[in-house]
């Protein structure tokens, strides 16, 4: 079974409930009210942490408008690179108060870091993680420096192939992270169902070695909350205050309901995988009146044969299975029986 790895002081693997993580990203839309409200709202909806991302535009892109830096479809069309993380990224002033925000609140608050120098601003407000993205999982020496750290930290995956997946599980490895996950991804925003493959996690669970998680971008939770039966031991979600409110990503994020929905059924998933067990439970434990046995149909004195006249398969369930009819049928009875009673052996000769 593949170690579990701890964040916070939260374990997580496959022995423990499933870690939710609310992704503020940019739907604090340029506000930090909005970023402490996100917060307050993933404290309120039980998740485990929230994440934000750490860049500025000249660290993540290029003040270009040549043609390869333009977005020409999707949410985002129209827009240069450096416009679009212009308007979505979280100010480097404001990660202290946020950090402080939620050490008050008592949650998890770590980051995705864009550069090493995000990194270095992460290590000096005491992160307790790191979250590569999916679009820098190819970023190895970032995944190196985030590494040196000796924080946990989680990869997403979304377009990386199984080759550039080994490569950063690698150079986490060899940097020095021992605690290391990665998350099944599709980069698309939204991203539809049907591009999920979720029968993807148990193999990257069984290839990788790797405490193995979701990051979802489709508009609801079923897609998550399948994947808890196929070994998620992490959900990742963006979350909004308003899903109409007009950022960059809120109109595919989870509102407040929707992330108490998530955090429930979620853990209620996981707690129904149980193991494997053909057992009687407790909850079944008042209905053995509602089984089929073996029911004495009249009164006999001790020695009589039994007969099939003597005995029913009836309802409640107390008796001999109904599957020792023919056993029993032509035994004698070892005291008098009365109408109505329970077959049982101890009322019988032994063969």
């Amino acid at each position: 079974m593949t170690a579990p790895i701890r964040i916070d002081g939260r374990t997580i693997g496959a022995d423990a409930a499933p870690y939710v993580v609310a992704e503020m990203s940019a739907n604090h839309n340029g506000r930090i009210e909005n970023a402490f409200k996100i917060i307050d709202l993933a404290k309120e909806a039980g998740a485990d942490a929230v994440k934000m991302q750490t860049y500025r535009p000249d660290t993540i892109t290029l003040a270009s408008d040549s043609d390869e830096f333009l977005i020409r479809d999707g949410l985002w069309a129209g827009r240069s690179l450096y416009d679009l993380y212009e308007w979505a990224h979280t100010p480097w002033e404001w990660h202290e108060p946020l950090f402080d925000h939620a050490r008050k609140r008592a949650i998890t608050l770590f980051s995705s870091p864009f550069d090493t120098t995000a990194v270095d601003l992460l290590e000096d407000l005491g992160a307790p993680a790191y979250k590569i993205a999916s679009f820098e999982a190819v970023d190895l020496p970032l995944i190196k420096y985030a590494a040196a750290t000796g924080k946990p930290m989680i990869v997403s995956t979304g377009m990386a192939d199984i080759e550039e997946i080994e490569e950063a599980i690698a150079a986490a490895r060899d940097a020095g992270c021992k605690e290391l996950a990665i998350l099944h991804c599709v980069s698309g925003y939204p991203a539809p169902p049907g591009d999920y493959n979720l029968k993807t996690i148990p193999d990257m669970i069984e290839r990788f070695g790797c405490v193995t998680g979701l990051s979802d971008h489709t508009r609801d939770n079923t897609t998550a909350i399948a994947s808890i039966a196929l070994g998620a031991a992490i959900i990742e979600k963006h979350v909004t205050l308003d899903r109409n409110g007009g950022g960059p990503d809120d109109s595919f994020s989870l509102e407040a309901d929707e992330l108490a929905a998530l955090c429930t059924d979620s853990k209620t998933a996981w707690s129904a995988l149980g193991g494997v067990d053909y057992g009687k439970q407790s909850s079944e434990a008042g209905n053995v009146k509602f089984r089929r046995s073996l029911y004495f149909v009249v009164a006999l004195k001790q020695g009589d044969i039994i007969s099939n006249k003597h005995v029913r398969s009836v309802r409640p369930g107390y008796g001999l299975a109904p599957k020792y009819l023919d056993d029993i049928v032509g035994r004698r009875v070892t005291r008098d029986i009365t109408i109505n009673e329970p077959v049982s052996w101890d009322a019988l000769e032994q063969r």
